[in-house]
């Protein structure tokens, strides 16, 4: 059964290949590989900018990880599709609708808020909440290394 989402794939032309990104998780774009036959392969975007490169560095394939990003030690990312997001995320909404003394209808319209954020990462810095952000902000905001699983076809 197909759960991945292919309007939400990405498509970068590298060299003599098209290559797919943007999968939920590490099964999705295996079983995109196998249906479509192509080839699993790790795509870094290491300059800050949207600049993809075919690359082994993260070492997603050997790991079975879909998605890693590098800042620097004092970061560390957690996608939306680890278990740790959602503790996250519920803690994140218990303080802000303590401060904002939310009535149970206004926190589940701010749990919907976050549900419906575009493949969200919390973002921690020394350990310490710092943000919610997507793939696509941290590739620039915090001129971090991306790396995520990627299927490559070759051009006929």
């Amino acid at each position: 059964m197909e759960t991945f989402n292919e309007e939400k794939l990405v498509k970068y032309e590298m060299g003599d290949q098209d290559v797919f990104v943007g999968f939920a998780n590490f099964e999705d774009a295996e079983r995109y590989a196998a249906q479509k036959l192509g080839t699993l392969v790790e795509v870094g975007f290491k300059d800050g900018n949207d600049n993809p490169q075919i690359t082994n560095e993260a070492g997603l394939i050997a790991q079975k990880l879909h998605f890693y990003v590098d800042a620097g030690p004092e970061y560390r990312f957690i996608h939306s599709a680890d278990p740790e997001f959602r503790e996250y995320m519920d803690q994140l909404q218990e303080i802000e609708s303590d401060l904002k003394e939310e009535s149970p209808e206004e926190k589940y319209i701010t749990d919907a808020r976050i549900e419906m954020t575009e493949d969200p990462l919390v973002v921690l810095k020394n350990g310490e909440y710092e943000s919610v952000q997507t793939r696509e902000r941290v590739k620039y905001r915090k001129h971090a290394k991306v790396y995520e699983i990627g299927v490559a076809f070759d051009r006929a």
